[in-house]
């Protein structure tokens, strides 16, 4: 015996629609199973003597319809052991339907032949209640598992499967993150039948419509307003590379990736300002222009044709899989110090020729507190390192003793004495990272410290109506004091 599951599909809406041949074969079937008997054509056939079984309990047992679905296929397949069986779906079995795509791929593995009948499908119908052209370019999206990041808001968007208002809640939502909350959606039920209904509605209200059901979907018709597609990283590209084109901006065309490099470090640490003030609004804003520092680099590598954007991402999305096998592989990684030894043992291997020293690695372009701190970090991962604070701080005490003992009021004594300096920072460096103290983090928020107080000092001064010259030592001290007593 053959193995088989003949799939057929009850067309968009009306009787009407469906072939002659799928019509017969509905009437005719010993084994017909129906993903869902609420389908107009299933209660017309039902008065010509059609017998069924359908699918509908399966939806109350779960939760997710993917759950839904699998139980499906399993079941049918398990079905068709035993006997061939028809299948009978809404619309056409190969259009947005899961199921059959589940039974596809599993059929074969079991033995099972899959064929595909006819049916007319739900998005012909659409195109021509709706009047519009494919050409286009249009998008066909599952309602059940709408995400965000699929929109292609430059398109006809048809999505399928609202089948009620929990459905159509979280489709709204979805498009919310997109759109305006006012933005015109159409919900198009029974497409091309004689119970079509086409009802334009505000995208807040889209869950609220009582009409919803499986032959029920969603057009979004493509976006105009350019406003709105500034969230869009495509739009974003095309700003860029308007700003570097013939019309463009003059200073935006003159840059190149030296000239830039000034600009990537500052607003790295308008960044770090913006997270030190836990201001989320500027954090965002800055963030906004690092990504523009990255933007431009990229598009003067494409521009030079070199590299584009779309090199960076790959570049990083598979530096990611890679270095994270305890995500996207096999990998067993407990906690963060084992997922940073295995991103170090990925990265050597990588990396593929023996290093000429443990050292490399670490930027000269690096400040140099910075790069002394990673020096340590380097060494350290190989032992060379104090096991306890204690000898780091009696270090630290002994290069305090050695710079002061320099400073003997000659010119060689100042030249030995700058030496001494840099080995009293290096050490003090290395009491930080035994502290887990970054230390130019540290540094940053005592910058960030003096300019509060001593800009109150400056209003203090003001304020006296005399001038700096005018106050001792004394006076701006206490100032001073104030701005701390004030928690500056």
């Amino acid at each position: 015996m053959v193995k088989k599951i003949e799939v057929l599909g009850l067309g968009a809406g009306d009787l009407e629609q469906l072939p002659m041949g799928i019509y017969k074969k509905l009437l005719n079937a010993s084994h017909l199973f129906l993903r869902t008997k609420e389908h107009p054509v299933v209660n017309e056939l039902e008065k010509e003597g059609m017998n069924y079984s359908s699918f509908d309990s399966v939806y109350e047992k779960h939760d997710q319809f993917e759950a839904v679905y699998q139980e499906i296929a399993r079941t049918l397949l398990e079905k068709a052991q035993t006997k061939e069986i028809f299948y009978a779906v809404p619309g056409h079995p190969l259009v947005a339907e899961q199921t059959v795509q589940l039974l596809l791929e599993n059929g074969p593995k079991q033995g099972v032949e899959i064929i595909i009948g006819g049916g007319q499908s739900f998005i012909d119908a659409l195109f021509a209640s709706l009047k519009i052209d494919p050409v286009d370019g249009f998008q066909l999206l599952d309602g059940t598992m709408l995400q965000a990041s699929q929109l292609n808001l430059n398109q006809h968007m048809m999505i399928s499967q609202v089948y009620d208002q929990f459905v159509a809640s979280d489709v709204k939502l979805t498009l919310m993150e997109k759109l305006p909350d006012d933005y015109e959606v159409w919900i198009v039920t029974a497409a091309g039948s004689k119970e079509e209904v086409i009802e334009k509605v505000p995208l807040y209200e889209l869950d609220r419509n009582v009409s919803l059901n499986n032959l029920t979907s969603v057009y979004v018709p493509p976006v105009k307003d350019e406003q709105i597609l500034w969230k869009n990283f495509s739009k974003l590209r095309e700003i860029i590379a308007d700003l570097r084109g013939p019309d463009g901006c003059p200073w935006d065309k003159e840059q190149t990736h030296d000239s830039l490099k000034k600009y990537l470090i500052e607003e790295t640490y308008e960044v770090i300002e913006a997270i030190n003030n836990e201001d989320i609004d500027h954090l965002v804003e800055e963030l906004g222009d690092v990504l523009l520092q990255v933007m431009l680099h990229a598009q003067i590598g494409e521009d030079d044709g070199y590299f584009s954007i779309d090199d960076v991402i790959e570049g990083l999305s598979a530096k990611m899989v890679r270095r994270h096998p305890h995500v996207f592989g096999n990998v067993i990684a407990e906690n963060a110090e084992q997922v940073l030894q295995n991103w170090e043992d990925i990265k050597k291997k990588e990396k593929g020729d023996v290093q000429s020293s443990l050292l490399e690695g670490v930027s000269k372009s690096l400040p140099n507190l910075l790069q002394a701190y990673e020096l340590q970090k380097k060494a350290a991962k190989v032992g060379f390192d104090w096991q306890e604070i204690s000898p780091a701080l009696e270090k630290v005490k002994e290069e305090l003793e050695e710079f002061v003992n320099e400073l003997d009021g000659t010119e060689e004594g100042l030249m030995r004495a700058k030496k001494e300096f840099g080995d009293l920072l290096f050490a003090f460096v290395n009491v930080a990272r035994f502290l887990k103290i970054h230390p130019e983090e540290a540094l940053f928020e005592t910058n960030e410290k003096f300019k509060r107080r001593f800009q109150y000092v400056e209003e203090m001064v003001e304020k006296s109506g005399r001038t700096f010259e005018d106050h001792t030592l004394e006076e701006l001290d206490q100032y001073w004091d104030e701005a701390k007593l004030k928690g500056l």
